[in-house]
């Protein structure tokens, strides 16, 4: 389910998951990430073709992904080490402060040993969810996420 599309869920429907992280200046890794769960319901965010000088799609964009982010039975949260030394994700960071903060809500994390704020990620999840990994790699927190969903709770 790629942004900007309306899910509607149906009866009977795998658990759903979130692909939170970064986009801008970011490798494409929700395509590997969408391949590897496609046994659940995948919100993902990279749109295809997006303009992001149209400040109407921005809108559609943001209240797009703060729908499905509630929605979403899992949120995996992923820091790729991105091209531009400076991207460091504030929204991406934003939103796993938000999601970390609200109880009960399932989240997967990893951050690339190249992500340039992966010790705060590691710190403010430390104390905000004791316990939570912060996965080192893709495939690892891919795999995380697949065993949380398959037992969900």
């Amino acid at each position: 389910m790629e942004a900007p599309a309306v899910h509607r869920p149906v009866p009977g429907e795998p658990p759903s998951v979130f692909l939170a992280g970064g986009i801008t200046h970011c490798p494409p890794w929700q395509s590997e990430a969408a391949r590897e769960l496609a046994d659940f319901v995948v919100f993902n965010p990279r749109r295809t073709d997006f303009d992001v000088s149209d400040p109407s799609q921005t809108d559609v964009q943001i209240a797009w992904e703060y729908a499905h982010l509630l929605r979403a039975d899992l949120t995996l949260f992923w820091f790729p080490a991105c091209d531009a030394v400076l991207t460091v994700q504030p929204i991406t960071l934003y939103e796993l402060g938000a999601a970390a903060a609200t109880p009960g809500r399932r989240l997967v994390v990893g951050a690339d040993p190249g992500y340039p704020r992966r010790a705060d990620v590691i710190t403010q999840l430390s104390l905000s969810r004791p316990g939570l990994t912060v996965h080192p790699t893709l495939p690892e927190t891919l795999a995380a996420a697949h065993t949380a969903l398959t037992t969900r709770a």
